[in-house]
């Protein structure tokens, strides 16, 4: 059993559940027709969400008992891909604007993305690469110091090749 193991404020109520379940897609039909048995969609809404609101990384759910990492993952993708959290988001939002109001008036949305006119070979390399062109490795087997006989470090002009 993980940390998590009786309703910690994380967890997603019961109204909130019987609004997003009727949203899920339908359970996909295993090939073969026997697998292990599918972990609950609300442990797995559980998890997702625990995730998307604090965060953490996905491999970290495997502490808490909600239900594996790849499993909510796994999930997570088949949801998104099904539109499942973008209509919780568009029904969230009608919700809002009946019980509290948008003011459409005020609202702007604006971005671009494109090459930048000024950009190319003007710019010159990327400076976090400082235009090396791979890692640095020489063999010598009977260096000292060295156990292994590899040397990771670049020769400098107090260095000797041998």
């Amino acid at each position: 059993m993980g940390l998590v193991s009786r309703d910690d404020g994380w967890r997603m109520p019961d109204w909130l559940w019987k609004r997003i379940e009727p949203l899920l897609p339908e359970r996909p039909a295993h090939p073969l027709g026997c697998h292990n048995p599918r972990v609950p969609d609300r442990a797995a809404m559980d998890a997702i969400l625990l995730v998307l609101r604090t965060g953490m990384q996905w491999n970290a759910l495997n502490a808490t008992g909600i239900c594996s990492s790849s499993s909510a993952h796994r999930r997570f993708q088949e949801w998104e891909q099904a539109g499942v959290f973008h209509e919780i988001w568009r029904q969230g939002l009608l919700e809002y604007d009946q019980v509290v109001g948008i003011d459409w008036e005020w609202l702007a949305a604006d971005g671009a993305m494109g090459k930048a006119p000024l950009g190319g070979a003007k710019t010159g390399p990327n400076p976090t690469d400082r235009a090396k062109r791979g890692r640095n490795v020489r063999f010598s087997a009977k260096r000292k110091g060295s156990r292994s006989g590899w040397r990771t470090t670049a020769p400098t002009g107090t260095t000797r090749s041998s």
